[in-house]
Formats: structure tokens, C-alpha cells, sequence
């Protein structure tokens, strides 16, 4: 009898998981503030962690910017600035008594750490820092990564090593180093800036899907802990963009009967719908809609590592070796 009460209970869950899903298609839900919350992002001194950081400045979140070069990273905290400026200007609100006050001006905040992720000294080291000299983090975006843009038998070991530290090693790390806190208060959010190549893999970049596969595996598995331990106050997004425009894949090139109705995705729309999934709370987004379901790009990497292989010879070319 325990065991058809429980599979009828499950039922009704999956049940309900379909209503409230279906609901969300007709009714947008809302947006949780995310003002003067700490908001860590590795990797933010460029491309979609340097977009994300501009994202949350427009929602007064309190930014804590790690990245590896220190002059990128000084770069988007300008930008950050430059934000917080534009919003530092009184306000009108309505008073107790519906009259009209004004609001005092924002105080820009935004802190810099030079961290290099793929080792965990540094990462260990940087979280302590920032939370002696800027407090508790609220908000972590798992943004840092690399690749090594060679073929399996051609990409050095100490390459493959790194794409798999900074890729997913480093997730463990930053998470070790801040959830103890959110376990403690039940209040966070974890993002996970993963990759359609971790849902499904193609040819040539064998590291870098083993990376994002294993990044998404360890959001999956931990996910699962934090339900179990029934801390419904953490949550957990999982971002998986198809191709981004940033660079990181330059050159490379979808089957030509797919590219029409599948081009690289403009960073700035892939972040917006990303914040959108992260504001609402949203387990998982995949950007476009259609990455939901598998589809062939067997050799869509290899003018990417044509590219790249040409350009490490014309350097070497030019160093005399």
C-alpha cells in the first residue's frame, strides 16, 4: 500500500510540474530584486562574464569581478561604474502618506580580485578576501573558461589539463569556498555557465566537451543534494548557450544547410535571456530553444581548428622557430 501511495504521489507531482509550467507560458513570472546583493562572476573581464556584470549594475547589485588579467578585469569595473553613475541620481517614491521623497543616491560598489581559477589556492584565497572585505556572497556565477582549440592528438597534455581545471574543476572550488554560508542562511543562487556542447558533443574539441559535460553533471548532482536537503531558499540555474559570438570559436562553421537558421548567438542576447532564467528563478535555460533537441554537427569545429592551427604557424613563423 506505501509503495502505490508513493507512486501515486509522484504521479500528482509530475502532474503539477506540467500545470506549473504550462502557467508560465501564460503568465511571465516575475523578476526577484537582486539590489544590494554581493554578486561573484569569474571570468569578468570579458566576453559574457563582462556582459553579466553590466546586467546586474543596472540591478544595483553589489559586483565582485575575478578574473585572471587584471586590466580586462579593471575594464569592466569602469563600465560597472559608468552604470552605477547613471543610476546615481535621486529618486522620487511615494511616502507614507502618498507624498513624494527622495530616495538617497546609489553608492556605487564594485570590487576587483585578480584569481586564476584553474588553481584552487587562488580561488580558496580570493573567496576568503572577499568576504573579509566585502561580506557574504549571495549570488555566484560560474562564468571562467577556456579552449585549447586543437585536435585530440595534437593538443598538448598541460592544454587539456587547464581546459578541464578552468572548465569544470574550478565550479567545485568556488562552490566549496561560498555555499557553507548559503547552506547556513538557506538563501543564494548558483549559476553555472555551462554549453550546448555539454548536452551533445561534435568533433574536434574532445576537452571542451568533456569539460562542459562534467560542469553539468556536477550543477545536475548538486542541484539534487541542495532538494534533499530540502534548502528551497538556494537556487540553481544552469545556462547552455548554443555558439556565442565572443571570439572563442572564431571561425567556426555549422553544416551549410543548418547556418541559415542557426548563426552564433549575439552575446548580448544570450546573457539577457540568461538573466531572465536567473531572475525567475528558472533551473535551466538553453538559448536558442531548439539546442533543447539534439541535432547533427559532426565537423562544425574543424574550420575553427584549421583557423587556429594557421594562426599558431604564422606565429612561429614570425618568431623564427
Amino acid at each position: 500500500m506505501i509503495i502505490i501511495a508513493e507512486f501515486f504521489v509522484v504521479i500528482l507531482k509530475v502532474l503539477w510540474a506540467f500545470v506549473t509550467a504550462g502557467a508560465k507560458w501564460v503568465v511571465r513570472p516575475k523578476e526577484k530584486s537582486v539590489a544590494g546583493q554581493v554578486c561573484v562572476i569569474t571570468g569578468a573581464g570579458s566576453g559574457l562574464g563582462r556582459l553579466f556584470a553590466k546586467e546586474f549594475a543596472r540591478r544595483r547589485a553589489v559586483l565582485v569581478l575575478w578574473d585572471i588579467n587584471s586590466q580586462s578585469n579593471e575594464e569592466t569595473a569602469e563600465m560597472v561604474r559608468q552604470i552605477y553613475r547613471e543610476l546615481d541620481s535621486p529618486m522620487p517614491k511615494d511616502g507614507p502618506v502618498g507624498g513624494v521623497e527622495e530616495v538617497p543616491p546609489f553608492q556605487p560598489q564594485v570590487y576587483t580580485y585578480v584569481c586564476d581559477v584553474g588553481k584552487r589556492e587562488s580561488v580558496y584565497s580570493t573567496a576568503e578576501k572577499v568576504r573579509r572585505e566585502v561580506g557574504e556572497v549571495d549570488i555566484l556565477i560560474n562564468n571562467a573558461g577556456v579552449v585549447s582549440g586543437h585536435h585530440l592528438l595534437e593538443c598538448p597534455d598541460e592544454l587539456i589539463e587547464r581546459t578541464m581545471v578552468v572548465n569544470c574543476h574550478a565550479h567545485f572550488w568556488t562552490t566549496k569556498a561560498f555555499l557553507p554560508k548559503m547552506l547556513e542562511l538557506n538563501h543564494g543562487h548558483i549559476v553555472t555557465v555551462a554549453s550546448s556542447l555539454g548536452l551533445f558533443s561534435t568533433a574536434g574539441v574532445e576537452d571542451y566537451c568533456a569539460s562542459k559535460f562534467g560542469a553539468i553533471g556536477f550543477h545536475e548532482s548538486l542541484s539534487h543534494e541542495l532538494k534533499a536537503s530540502e534548502k528551497d531558499g538556494i537556487n540553481m540555474t544552469l545556462v547552455c548557450p548554443y555558439l556565442v559570438d565572443t571570439g572563442m570559436f572564431k571561425g567556426c562553421r555549422i553544416r551549410k544547410e543548418i547556418e541559415p537558421f542557426l548563426p552564433p548567438l549575439k552575446p548580448e542576447f544570450c546573457v539577457k535571456q540568461a538573466m531572465r532564467a536567473i531572475l525567475t528563478d528558472q533551473p535551466m535555460i538553453c538559448t536558442p530553444r531548439i539546442v533543447y533537441m539534439v541535432f547533427q554537427v559532426d565537423l562544425c569545429m574543424y574550420p575553427f581548428l584549421a583557423q587556429r592551427k594557421e594562426a599558431m604557424n604564422n606565429n612561429e613563423a614570425k618568431n623564427g622557430i
